[in-house]
């Protein structure tokens, strides 16, 4: 999610998902036990057009549904759709059956016309919506609207009837369908959206809902919020708890209190305290496709950045000791991360190798190499150079924000950096607009294919980042390899190497670990390597 998620270290604890309902009566009399979870952030919208970071993905898809869903291993099961989609030969053309018994939380049908209005509303040019590069991306015109170029109505999408949507794609994307279980493609009932104006998804008031839970008690800016179960939901019944109540909690270690005191049933713990805790019977970890990062902007406020220069891009990217921030720093079981696309997300179409395991390390520390980097860096733009650094508020990025300055201003002589520490939703705004030198901040795929991650480079990003070898490469990808799916697989690593070693678009430092203190009580917990990092289904807390 950018969306683009999964230890999110101090990004989000919360409780997920797809296991069978076993309809026992203890899991029935559970229902009725309120389960306290938190989150390290804000909640900024109920609007899925504008949704901008993991608390939004989890309670969108809590409270809305989309076309496909996932279960616990990850795998794609039908939601909204009834079935899995029937794709074309070309694998252009998804024709997919909605099921005749889903209603919003005002009874009105979900219809094959809510998806074809929310995607019409995403694309449009007018709106400037963050993951409207989803549709973007992969629908058939989109592009075109997107630059101003066509009519919106020429969206490759059309309700053929009230339970049947046809999609046209661009080109074939043998990833669509994991696409459409992310938040950007849920339904809107256009009719609420067109009442309620730029009040819509604002309060949990101002919305109707047609997934599993209905949002209550939130309004923007609030730091806590209910979700209680969605009663017109066509599978109600499956639904395993009647309340969820969330408390934002920024600091590992108010969460740790809160937990002991048994005011929260899950608590995310970091750093030292997640090293204290691995004995602890209540301690859970569990691995996630995040990862950590810095966005390296080379251009702000129309001026180019030190970032600009290649040298220094490389002499940053070589000189942060990883193990050392991961094991001393994160300290939650997280793993250095040496490529951007994760250890375990997706695989080898023909042989099931790991991306990563083939793809090898990339960019690993070289002190010497980025001292030689670094000389070349100050004969270019002086013996002086000063960086800002951006850094979310929660504790845990503070920490590493404060660690990489001290190191990287250590190592190189002449380098100063200045962090900064801001709210969530202020930083990725800023980073939206490009206002930043450097952002250290965490990604999880939107869908499961490697292009997820790798298209965060292509040019025309808010980091300012152009390499037309790169950009050639993905749509080589995207194109003339879209059906040959060991040649797409072999240029996708191609392109990884070419920004992240070649050019050190950005720099990759960890893979995240989710590290909790669970109540016993609580069952049904897992994570998801892409679309929501958590979904709250069948999550439940048994009676003692």
């Amino acid at each position: 999610m950018k969306k683009l998620i999964q230890s999110i270290i101090g990004m989000t604890v919360m409780v997920t998902i797809i296991s069978g309902c076993s309809g026992t009566k203890q899991e029935e009399a559970a229902k009725t036990t309120p389960l306290r979870l938190m989150s390290a952030s804000e909640l900024t919208t109920l609007d899925t057009s504008v949704m901008l970071d993991f608390p939004d993905a989890i309670v969108q898809t809590a409270a809305f549904e989309g076309l496909y869903a996932l279960d616990d291993k990850d795998q794609l099961i039908p939601a909204a759709a009834k079935e899995m989609p029937e794709i074309s030969e070309d694998g252009k053309t998804y024709t997919i059956k909605l099921r005749e018994d889903a209603k919003w939380s005002n009874d009105d049908p979900v219809t094959a016309k809510d998806f074809e209005y929310a995607w019409k509303k995403m694309i449009d040019p007018e709106n400037g919506y963050v993951y409207s590069f989803l549709v973007k991306d992969t629908i058939l015109n989109a592009e075109a609207i997107s630059d101003g170029e066509k009519p919106v109505d020429e969206l490759g999408v059309k309700a053929i009837d009230d339970q049947t949507l046809e999609v046209k794609l661009k080109e074939a994307k043998p990833y669509f369908t994991s696409v459409l279980a992310f938040p950007t493609f849920f339904p809107q009932n256009q009719k609420v959206v067109e009442e309620l104006g730029t009040d819509y998804g604002t309060t949990s008031e101002n919305v109707v809902y047609n997934g599993p839970f209905i949002v209550e008690n939130w309004k923007q800016t609030d730091l806590s919020w209910d979700l209680k179960k969605n009663e017109s939901y066509w599978d109600h019944e499956n639904v395993k708890s009647d309340s969820i109540h969330y408390e934002v909690i920024k600091e590992a270690s108010t969460a740790l209190n809160l937990f002991e005191d048994g005011q929260l049933d899950v608590a995310t713990i970091t750093g030292e305290l997640a090293k204290q805790n691995q004995s602890n019977p209540d301690y859970h970890s569990y691995p996630t496709a995040t990862m950590n990062y810095i966005r390296l902007n080379q251009k702000r406020k129309g001026k180019d950045t030190p970032l600009k220069n290649e040298n220094l891009r490389k002499a940053l990217a070589l000189g942060i000791d990883k193990e050392n921030l991961v094991n001393n720093i994160i300290a939650d079981g997280s793993k250095p991360l040496y490529g951007a696309v994760t250890e375990g997300f997706v695989s080898n179409p023909e042989t099931g190798v790991d991306f990563r395991e083939e793809a090898g390390d990339l960019m690993t520390y070289d002190e010497k190499a980025a001292l030689s980097y670094w000389e070349q860096a100050k004969k270019e733009l002086g013996d002086s150079i000063t960086i800002d650094l951006m850094v979310t508020d929660d504790g845990s990025y503070k920490k590493m924000g404060e660690s990489l300055q001290g190191s990287l201003e250590k190592l190189f002589s002449g380098l100063t950096i200045n962090v900064t520490a801001l709210p969530t939703e202020t930083a990725l705004n800023l980073s939206r607009e490009s206002d930043y030198d450097m952002f250290l901040i965490y990604w999880t795929p939107d869908y499961q294919d490697p292009i997820s991650t790798l298209n965060m480079l292509r040019s025309g990003n808010d980091r300012n980042y152009s390499n037309p070898t790169y950009d050639g490469l993905l749509d080589d990808a995207s194109q003339k390899y879209a059906t040959e799916l060991q040649k797409r697989w072999e240029t996708l690593i191609a392109a990884e190497k070419e920004a992240i070693e070649e050019t050190a678009g950005m720099i990759i430092i960890s893979q995240n670990q989710q590290s909790v203190l669970q109540n016993p009580q609580v069952k049904g917990l897992s994570y998801h390597t892409f679309a929501a990092p958590l979904t709250l289904k069948n999550v439940y807390k048994e009676t003692k």
